[in-house]
């Protein structure tokens, strides 16, 4: 399918599952296309650390590169995100479980958290692409608070490695988009739970 999001403003805010990088910005380039107006912001984590996986600068000049703006990397600089209504949805992509947990017990220490909560003052959506090792674990009553809280929308989302990581769980690429789409209409996408190797 053709997604068109033309004219829309679009948050895009990046947490600290490095492992997910490439195949996220590579989405973020086809959502790029799509004529979205899109607004980059990273954690502290996300826009300073360096692994295996790639290096900070690199990233942040990637951002840069596909939406044409100069990522948000302070709280500072979130903040404002409220009071001029910058974006019409806000998707934290990739989600950390940190970032999760925080979120769902009303912490905003970071520029993402910050933004998220600048945003739903305004009563409109958050999507949460996630990406956590612990989601079936201790994080698994903050998704289960995210879901009952309204303006959240879930990426779909599975067991990704549940041999060796039973559980882990992250957000299915492929759906992004669509989840974008439908949150802006106020409808979460289903099921909200997908296998990976269906």
């Amino acid at each position: 399918m053709t997604w068109t999001f033309k004219d829309k403003k679009i948050g895009i805010a990046i947490t600290g599952s490095y492992c997910t990088f490439g195949k996220i910005f590579k989405e973020l380039e086809n959502l790029a296309e799509t004529k979205a107006d899109l607004y980059p912001i990273f954690s502290y984590n996300a826009a300073s650390t360096d692994t295996r996986f790639g290096v900070h600068n690199e990233f942040i000049e990637k951002a840069t590169k596909i939406t044409g703006k100069k990522p948000i990397t302070s709280i500072a600089e979130a903040e404002p995100i409220g009071p001029k209504k910058l974006f019409d949805i806000l998707v934290i992509v990739p989600c950390t479980g940190n970032t999760l947990s925080k979120l769902a017990n009303g912490i905003s220490d970071t520029p993402v958290l910050m933004a998220a909560k600048a945003h739903l003052r305004n009563n409109k959506p958050v999507v949460i692409f996630l990406a956590s090792n612990d989601a079936l674990g201790m994080n698994l009553k903050n998704i289960g608070i995210l879901l009952n809280t309204k303006n959240i929308y879930f990426v779909p989302f599975g067991q990704d490695n549940y041999v060796e990581k039973p559980n882990s769980m992250v957000s299915q690429i492929e759906f992004l988009n669509y989840t974008i789409a439908s949150a802006l209409e106020g409808k979460q996408i289903q099921p909200v739970i997908k296998s990976p190797y269906a």
